[in-house]
């Protein structure tokens, strides 16, 4: 069992249970595929937001549909889900997280109706999908500005030029 790991339902009770605990919630997702610093740096400015940070995790299948397989690089994720969700689940700033199969947050957002939805600043709030939920029950959207510009793909792309 993973400590702070949750499934959605399991997620949505404990909130029920104790709001003040975790109210203002946070909200953030992705494939953090590769943990980096950028990751670590992006998500103490997230908890910083408020009382709790919830990380939606995008599973191996989500993560194979978003980000399809291209030649010459490896299929991703290159990290199993679970092993994705136990890391990001023991660093400091994250309350708890929940894999979710879907392309999106959407559901997720519906359900437990963040005050707070973060993304970081590589993004608009125009083209995020969960935008209109979030803005339909009346929860905030910010983007983070990126202090450390690293990626996961760049951090592969690297890896495949040093092997050349």
């Amino acid at each position: 069992m993973i400590p702070n790991l949750y499934s959605l339902a399991e997620l949505q009770e404990t909130i029920a249970q104790d709001p003040q605990l975790w109210r203002p919630l946070v909200f953030t997702n992705g494939c953090f595929d590769l943990l980096h610093v950028g990751h670590l740096r992006y998500l103490q400015v997230a908890k910083s937001l408020g009382r709790s940070l919830i990380v939606g995790l995008n599973s191996d299948r989500s993560v194979q549909t978003i980000k399809p397989h291209t030649p010459g690089h490896p299929q991703r994720p290159l990290v199993p889900d679970i092993q994705r969700a136990e890391l990001l689940a023991a660093l400091k700033p994250v309350d708890g997280v929940v894999i979710f199969d879907q392309t999106t947050a959407t559901q997720l957002i519906e359900t437990l109706k963040p005050d707070l939805y973060v993304k970081g600043g590589d993004y608009r709030i125009e083209t995020l999908p969960e935008a209109p939920i979030v803005q339909a029950y009346g929860g905030r959207i910010e983007l983070i500005k990126i202090e450390i510009p690293t990626s996961t793909t760049g951090i592969i792309n690297r890896i495949l030029q040093a092997v050349k």
